[in-house]
Parts: C-alpha cells; sequence; structure tokens
C-alpha cells in the first residue's frame, strides 16, 4: 500500500524537473510495474522451488533496499516546489499536515468492501456478516469523501474530478484495469492446472513465471509506443485501441485453449495493450490538470488502482466457484470461457468510455469564437 503511492510521486518529480521529458517519462514510469512483473513472476517462482517462498520475499527486500539507496542518491531534494495551488500563488509557505482522518477512513472502507468481494465464501457461509461487513465500508467511504471535500488540506483533493477529462479518465481506467485483470488471473491459474482436472498445462511456479514474460516485454514496448503516439492520437483515443486490444485477449483465451501457444498469444495481446493502456492514462488526466496540480491529480488516481485489480480477482474468484461442484477440485473448462467473456464485456464499457469522454474533451477545450459586432456598435465604440 505504502508503494502504490510512490508512482504518484515519482509522475509528480518527472513533471517539476525533466522539462521536455516529462510527459515520455510519465508514460514510461506507468508502465514500469508492467515490465517489472515479467521479471518477478519467473524470478520468484524459481526462488521458491529452490529455497522456499522466504527466499522469494527476501529477494523482494533485496530489491527494495537497492531501489531505497538509487532514490536517496539520484532523486533531487526538493523543498521550494509548492504542493499546492494556494502555495503556489503565495498564499501559505507552512508545510502540509496529513490528512489521518481521511487516511483512515479511506484505509478502513476499501478493507471492508475489498474483504467481503474477494472472500466469496461469506457470503455463503455467513451472509449477514457480509452484508454487514459491506454496508459499513460503503458508509465509511461516504464519509471519506464528505470529510475530504471540508478538509482544508486533504488526502486526496477531489476537486479534481471538476473537469470531465480526470473524471471521465478515472472512470476509464477503474473499468480498464478490471477488465485487463480478469484475463491474468485466468491465463496463469489455467496454466498451472494439472491435466487431470481434464484441462490445463500443469506447468510449475517458475514455468508459469515464464509464460508472464511475454506480457511484461510487450507491455514494455506498447508503452513506448503509445508515448510516441499520445501527441499525434490523443490520449483517449490510445485507451480506447488499448482496451481494444485488451478486449481481443480476452476473447482469445474465452474461444482457444488447445494448446499453449493460444495462451501465451492472449498474455502477449494483453501486456501491449496494459503497457499502452498505463501509459496513455496519465496523458489522459494531465490533459486538464495544471503543473502545480499534478500530484493531486495523479494521487487521486492511484487510492483506487489496486482495489481494481482486485475486483478484477474477485470477477474471477465469483464465476469460476460456481462453475466448480462440492466433489471437484477444479472448475469446469466453460467456467474460464464465462470469466472471460465477463472481462471482455467489462473492457468494452471502458472502450466505450473512451470515446465519450474524449469527445468531450475536446468539445471543452474548442475555443468559443466572441459575438459577431453588429456595425451600428462598432462606429458608436469608435
Amino acid at each position: 500500500g505504502v508503494g502504490v503511492g510512490l508512482t504518484a510521486l515519482t509522475m509528480a518529480t518527472a513533471r517539476d524537473h525533466l522539462g521536455d521529458r516529462a510527459a515520455r517519462t510519465i508514460a514510461l514510469l506507468s508502465v514500469a510495474s508492467t515490465a517489472g512483473v515479467g521479471l518477478g513472476y519467473p524470478v520468484a517462482g524459481l526462488l521458491t522451488q529452490i529455497g522456499g517462498v522466504r527466499s522469494a520475499y527476501g529477494f523482494g527486500l533485496a530489491v527494495t533496499a537497492a531501489a531505497l539507496f538509487t532514490a536517496g542518491r539520484v532523486l533531487p531534494r526538493d523543498t521550494s516546489v509548492p504542493d499546492t495551488p494556494a502555495e503556489h500563488a503565495g498564499a501559505s509557505k507552512q508545510p502540509r499536515s496529513v490528512d489521518w482522518v481521511g487516511a483512515v477512513l479511506l484505509s478502513a472502507g476499501l478493507v471492508a468492501v475489498l474483504l467481503v468481494t474477494s472472500m466469496t465464501h461469506l457470503w455463503i457461509e455467513h451472509a449477514r456478516t457480509a452484508a454487514v461487513t459491506l454496508s459499513a465500508g460503503l458508509l465509511l467511504l461516504v464519509a471519506w469523501v464528505t470529510v475530504e471535500r471540508r478538509a482544508p488540506q486533504p488526502l486526496v483533493n477531489l476537486a479534481a474530478l471538476r473537469h470531465p477529462a480526470v473524471a471521465g479518465a478515472n472512470l476509464v481506467t477503474i473499468a480498464g484495469a478490471v477488465g485487463v485483470y480478469v484475463p491474468f488471473t485466468l491465463i496463469t491459474r489455467y496454466a498451472q492446472t494439472e491435466p487431470v482436472a481434464g484441462y490445463g498445462f500443469g506447468l510449475t511456479d517458475f514455468e508459469s513465471g515464464l509464460v508472464v514474460v511475454p506480457f511484461s516485454v510487450l507491455g514494455f514496448f506498447g508503452g513506448r509506443v503509445a508515448a510516441r503516439l499520445q501527441g499525434r492520437v490523443g490520449p483517449f483515443a490510445l485507451l480506447a485501441a488499448n482496451g481494444t486490444l485488451a478486449c481481443l485477449a480476452c476473447c482469445l483465451f474465452a474461444t482457444a485453449r488447445d494448446s499453449l501457444v493460444w495462451p501465451v498469444m492472449s498474455m502477449v495481446i494483453l501486456g501491449a495493450a496494459v503497457g499502452g493502456f498505463w501509459a496513455a492514462m496519465p496523458g489522459a488526466i494531465l490533459t486538464a490538470t495544471p503543473i502545480v496540480e499534478t500530484a493531486e491529480a495523479m494521487r487521486l488516481n492511484q487510492p483506487h488502482r489496486s482495489p481494481r485489480f482486485s475486483i478484477g480477482g474477485a470477477i474471477t474468484g465469483m464465476i469460476l466457484p460456481g462453475h466448480t461442484s462440492a466433489a471437484d477440485r477444479f472448475p469446469t473448462e466453460p467456467g474460464y470461457s464465462t470469466a472471460a467473456w465477463a472481462g471482455a464485456a467489462v473492457l468494452g464499457a471502458s472502450i466505450v468510455l473512451a470515446l465519450l469522454t474524449g469527445v468531450a474533451a475536446r468539445h471543452r477545450a474548442r475555443p468559443v469564437a466572441p459575438p459577431k459586432q453588429s456595425s451600428t456598435a462598432v462606429r458608436s465604440k469608435a
């Protein structure tokens, strides 16, 4: 959770210090985690097979320590750049205080909602407890919105949603992230399923991690391509195009799984789509965001980035158990098709939202011509 916030900080740092290189750097930062997945999955799987799960966590600790050391050496010590529009105007030079009330309400609300969406057995065994927990989580989130709108220095500046481009980009990325995570979890699970289930390839942890490598390689290149094309076609067109690619990956996995080649191809297409999607997302949000509000706008997008992935996984977790009988260890194979089609439907919604938001953003940005004056009024002014 703490690490998720670093993405917004790196993007704000890039926009403050890199000048003309900022836009492309921000796009690459957005897909950096996608590239890291391709290395992290196989390495963690291999270390788990060799030395157990603790060695995999030890590797994660070493990488994190290296990142901390690097940050301390190369990131600028920035104490003069204002963090809010008010500070930028010279109204306040005091350091910002932490909105602890907002942090507690947001954390508690998200935990409660994600708990009941990810643990589907609660609705079967303890339906009343699940319903109460979900209601409490939603009430906490409503209270959080109320507190943030009144706080002088809110944890998340909800006022950034006043522009339709920012609000629309957040809606698109919510639907897109939920949709792309569905095939990701399906493919990795399907590849590891033992053939005794009547399907699957029985891959080990390391082998299934290698299946993810094409996802990250294409994700990195997809992000670079999207960063170059963004100035020509616009961020919302790129969001729609990459949402279409991800939808294609869902459809391919839903219809072709008789050979490992097809799930890998689905992962390749999905990686290119996710890389381009995350590269275009910051541009869509920052299109309508002043420089001094970069961190505000990006951290508005960050709190629900991980929950979006959790919801995507929860969709898989709700559909596959519905295709699993009490006597079987594995769901029936049609369950994977059903889940993949559900992911495609969510991605279809993100495509429509991206196109509509792009039209609204262009309409709002179009300059309004001043009204024509009559010749009499012109002579009168003269």
